[in-house]
């Protein structure tokens, strides 16, 4: 009963950490940064400011899509942070060139993050049937639940990899913003709040991916509730 009770405010928590992103968005994306410039502007302007010449800036479609690909070393920007001047588009352009940096420079948390992507990828195409086919098979063939168990540490792994790995790069994004002057003491705070309650979906994610994989645990030691 116990596990319920959190697994249940975890759930909770994280459809409030959604909602309130989501006020933050429309919030800050009426608020226009002190020097005009899109989205695709600050972009730019960091990688070059940074000595990055070789990572492009490019439009996607979708609402909040925006993420940094190493493998072909772009910069994807949603369609309304791409060609936006307001205060919420300057920073999460700049948290994703926050990325690029992390990966011209080595970053090791990414450098690990990046290297379990094919192992997690292939663990999330399988692991829901492994786990399904474990618990349906627990009495005869234990060890099936096993290795679901470790197909699912993966991913929990991988998400709290990717908490230092957001975080940094939201701090390079402010650092950067407020040493070029292009945030000022009015949007400097909205910009830091935008990029705090991005954060806290990924903390959310990670602690109900822990919560998932301990339920899993008990029902193979046979002590589920």
């Amino acid at each position: 009963m116990n596990y319920w009770i959190l697994f249940g405010g975890i759930m909770l928590l994280s459809v409030i950490v959604q909602l309130n992103l989501k006020a933050k968005v429309k919030r800050y994306s009426n608020i226009l940064a002190p020097n005009g410039l899109t989205g695709a502007d600050i972009a730019r302007k960091m990688l070059s400011e940074n000595g990055i010449h070789d990572v492009k800036v490019l439009s996607t479609s979708g609402m909040l899509t925006d993420h940094y690909n190493p493998q072909n070393k772009t910069v994807n920007l949603s369609e309304g942070v791409y060609s936006s001047n307001s205060i919420m588009a300057a920073a999460i352009a700049a948290h994703e060139c926050g990325h690029a940096l992390q990966h011209a420079y080595g970053y090791a948390p990414l450098k690990l993050r990046s290297a379990l992507v094919p192992v997690v990828s292939f663990a999330s195409q399988f692991v829901m049937w492994v786990l399904l086919a474990g618990m349906l098979m627990i009495e005869t063939f234990p060890q099936l639940m096993l290795i679901g168990i470790i197909l699912f540490a993966t991913t929990t792994l991988f998400s709290f990899i990717t908490l230092p790995v957001e975080i940094n790069a939201s701090k390079r994004a402010l650092a950067w913003l407020s040493n070029s002057g292009l945030t000022n003491y009015e949007t400097h705070e909205p910009a830091e709040k935008a990029l705090r309650a991005a954060a806290y979906t990924y903390v959310v994610a990670a602690l109900s991916s822990l919560a998932t994989l301990l339920y899993y645990i008990m029902i193979f030691l046979g002590r589920r509730d």
